[in-house]
């Protein structure tokens, strides 16, 4: 399992200062993301693990980890042929990573996401992600390599940014939970 330090960010959270001005109404892989969610993932108020105000069309239980596979031409990065799962992806239909399944342990409590953005503030980083890495390459807040969603936060115990653990899980291996109400497919 990987180590890092860990934020909280959300479908249509505004952009300032302290998510580096990154716009989330759009994702790396859907340029609609907020309108395909179903609206903002507002952490506060919630309605169990969903925003307050609707029963959300994609899983609330999403991450972000700083890698995405394509270039600025939209071409398959080198590196991404690097991939533990690449060569089980060329025969698929869903994306190479999107959609993917983690572990995440904060103390004594886990819960599992799909991978559904990229960051916290890189995307280009496969060291950290799949490599050999022990620490993200971004500086931005205390080199975060991890951005959870409000579900996980709430699931995992968690108040304030911090250390977490995680790991890749293929789906089969995602035991029942919340996690598991919805499922984003594509």
């Amino acid at each position: 399992m990987k180590r890092t330090w860990t934020t909280c960010f959300w479908v249509g959270e505004p952009s300032d200062k302290e998510n580096a001005y990154i716009p989330n109404d759009c994702s790396y892989w859907d340029d609609e993301w907020m309108k395909h969610f179903g609206g903002v993932d507002d952490p506060d108020p919630r309605n169990g693990y969903h925003p307050a105000q609707f029963t959300p069309k994609q899983n609330p239980f999403y991450f972000a980890l700083p890698y995405g596979e394509r270039d600025d031409n939209d071409r398959l990065k080198e590196n991404a042929e690097q991939v533990p799962w690449y060569a089980e992806w060329r025969k698929a239909t869903e994306p190479l990573l999107k959609n993917r399944w983690i572990r995440i342990v904060h103390g004594r409590k886990q819960c599992y996401a799909q991978w559904a953005d990229v960051g916290p503030n890189e995307e280009d980083d496969w060291e950290w992600v799949f490599g050999q890495s022990t620490r993200p390459k971004s500086s931005f807040n205390q080199h975060a390599g991890l951005d959870l969603s409000p579900a996980c936060w709430q699931v995992l115990g968690m108040e304030d940014n911090d250390w977490t653990q995680w790991e890749f899980v293929d789906e089969s291996a995602v035991p029942d939970g919340p996690w598991r109400e919805i499922v984003t497919r594509g």
